[in-house]
């Protein structure tokens, strides 16, 4: 199964992403740890992301892309993958259409993790980081929206919205469940049992 992984910030897609990759026994695949590891091996790739991350900028589609694409060149991706922090927009999107068509596979399924704002404006303000208070928060939240918005448009035809409130294992379930009847069509929805 060949995945990726969205959702706004506190909406636990790390923590799913990393019960979804051992339960579907596919590797996770997150482009920050992409970077760290590209920029701790002094890669040509991660020497170019470190030049735009010390200065605060967003690193460009091209380097991005090009780590995921040796990411997915891998062997461990051949039987599927779970993608977490690309594609962000719909460029990048085409760009992984791009790596993908080039391997002759596709994508599965687009998983969009969601949940009220109230809610991931509490889990984030419980981590206790010290640059999440509430106004930046809503801030990123506004951020999420509007640069995601034209992506969940893009994937509308492979999109399952999964509720991400509740018991981290009952959210699992559900994006579970809702993959398992990927085939039945379009804007997907997973939620909670009444």
């Amino acid at each position: 199964m060949r995945l990726v992984l969205i959702g706004p910030p506190g909406a636990g897609k790390g923590t799913q992403a990393a019960v979804l990759s051992e339960r579907l026994g596919i590797p996770h695949v997150s482009t920050g740890d992409l970077f760290r590891e590209h920029v701790t091996r002094r890669t040509p790739l991660g020497q170019d992301a470190e030049r735009y991350l010390d200065t605060g900028e967003l690193v460009p589609d091209h380097v991005t892309g090009g780590m995921v694409r040796q990411r997915l060149a891998e062997p461990d991706t051949r039987r599927g993958f779970l993608l977490d922090g690309f594609p962000r927009t719909v460029p990048q999107a085409r760009e992984l259409a791009a790596i993908l068509d080039s391997a002759g596979v596709a994508l599965d399924a687009v998983v969009e993790f969601t949940a009220p704002e109230d809610i991931v404006v509490e889990r984030l303000l419980n981590r206790g980081r010290q640059d999440d208070n509430e106004d930046v928060i809503r801030h990123r939240q506004r951020v999420y929206e509007h640069q995601t918005a034209p992506l969940l448009d893009h994937y509308a035809d492979i999109l399952l919205t999964v509720e991400a409130v509740g018991p981290i294992d009952d959210i699992a379930a559900r994006a579970l469940k809702g993959l398992s009847e990927a085939a039945r069509g379009p804007a997907r929805h997973a939620r909670p049992a009444p």
